[in-house]
């Protein structure tokens, strides 16, 4: 033992490995070319519009950026946020739905032509509890609603450059609730060709892997008794959740290195003298892919039973209190737009691969991708070594910087959403994209 530990104290982690991570996506960055895409897109005058329209909605969406990271909604909760992006857009003469698919905190808006091919721009703006919008989902609804503003800007000026229909949704309730999925039930994607968005992150990346995931949560049932006078009269389900979380460590060591398994205790009895009559495992159970996560899940559901039967309690295995997370796949005939666009921006997106896979969170954005095509980007909002879900991340979601980075990804969301409903060939290549890559799902019904 260290005679100078303070035992009173953690261990601070190592940051060797980050910082490997961090000298190997530098050296992978500088070999990165420029981006190229086979298809035209929209006219550059429509692109020049955009950034006028972008420019003169400045003062506005730098007011709800920081509006929303002050009001700091958690899910199924943003009212007021949602009244303040309506607020912004009303003042527009735009028309807002509120309240629709069964949520009340959902926002939609049109705009366009109304004939031809439907994009939807998407907006979160939940925060997390405590740490507000550690997420930087402030950032993601000023850049759709900017790049909203500026199509709509577009259409007034001429309504024969905007074809087709350009939807804002806002997507309530992403942090942990899968707010998309519940909407996505009640129909807020029918009739939507392709879905786009955005994320504030460390680095530019035009494609980054998110994984998928599941909640279960595992409730074993015992006999109490007496620990001490007579314990063989009971059924300890503090023993039963045990091994189950020391069966998940298990196999750890044969799954994909991608994968993910994280557990807690959240319930585990009430005095030592009583042996545990009812004790609770949550667990979530993450994957690079949908097949992945499911057979990750068998597995998971296994161990868990398996416990139960060496320990003589009973049972209660409950998947998904809320639905569950795909992960995300991107179309890259989209994601190729993306990058042109906001390389005229002065930024350099990375393409999938460059950034370490293994440091990977979630959304629900994916259960989205794979009904209809999608991009998710990233966009640098603060320094690489800040990471997402901290209170450093939250701070530099309403820097300058922070500022500047909704502004660019308004554009190059306004700029991708315009070449899809202007260029038949890249709408073409795009829905081609999709079917090769295994068409719609029936996500509802993926695990059951």
């Amino acid at each position: 033992m260290n005679p100078m530990r303070d035992l009173s104290r953690p261990t601070v982690p190592d940051e060797s490995y980050v910082d490997e991570i961090a000298a190997e996506t530098r050296a992978r960055a500088e070999q990165v070319g420029a981006w190229t895409s086979g298809f035209s897109g929209a006219p550059e005058t429509s692109a020049a519009s955009i950034a006028a329209g972008l420019a003169e909605a400045k003062p506005e969406l730098d007011g709800l950026l920081h509006t929303i990271h002050s009001l700091a909604e958690t899910a199924y909760d943003e009212h007021e946020s949602v009244a303040a992006i309506a607020a912004v857009l009303r003042d527009r003469g735009i028309e807002v739905e509120t309240g629709l698919f069964g949520v009340e905190t959902t926002l939609r808006a049109t705009t366009g032509s109304g004939q031809g091919r439907t994009i939807a721009i998407l907006a979160e703006y939940d925060a997390l509890p405590e740490i507000g919008h550690a997420c930087g989902h402030n950032l993601i609804a000023t850049s759709a609603v900017g790049a909203f503003l500026a199509l709509h800007s577009l259409f007034e000026q001429d309504p024969g450059a905007v074809p087709g229909t350009v939807v804002l949704l806002g997507t309530p309730a992403e942090e942990g609730h899968s707010g998309k999925e519940v909407m996505a039930r009640q129909g807020a994607f029918d009739g939507i060709d392709a879905a786009i968005m955005v994320h504030g992150y460390g680095y530019d990346c035009a494609d980054q892997v998110w994984l998928g995931r599941r909640l279960l949560e595992v409730t074993y049932t015992g006999v109490a008794a007496h620990a001490s006078a007579q314990p063989f009269m009971g059924r300890n389900a503090l023993d039963a959740a045990n091994l189950f979380y020391q069966g998940l460590g298990l196999i750890r060591q044969q799954m994909p290195p991608i994968s993910r398994l994280h557990a807690v205790v959240a319930e585990g009895g009430t005095r030592p003298s009583i042996i545990t009559e009812s004790a609770t495992v949550q667990c979530y159970v993450r994957s690079k892919f949908p097949a992945t996560l499911k057979e990750l899940s068998e597995r998971v559901e296994d161990a868990a039973k398996g416990a139960a039967l060496m320990t003589g309690t009973g049972v209660d295995v409950t998947w998904d209190e809320h639905p569950p997370s795909l992960p995300v796949r991107s179309n890259s005939a989209l994601t190729q737009r993306w990058a042109v666009h906001e390389e005229t921006q002065g930024r350099t997106p990375l393409p999938g691969g460059v950034l370490d896979e293994s440091i990977a969170a979630s959304t629900d954005f994916g259960n989205v991708s794979y009904r209809i095509p999608g991009i998710h980007p990233l966009i640098k909002t603060a320094d690489a070594e800040v990471a997402l879900h901290t209170r450093e991340f939250a701070a530099a979601s309403i820097t300058p910087a922070a500022e500047d980075a909704a502004h660019d990804a308004g554009y190059g969301l306004a700029c991708t959403a315009l070449d899809f409903l202007v260029d038949d060939a890249l709408a073409a290549e795009v829905d081609a994209e999709f079917e090769r890559d295994g068409g719609a799902v029936d996500v509802e019904n993926y695990f059951n």
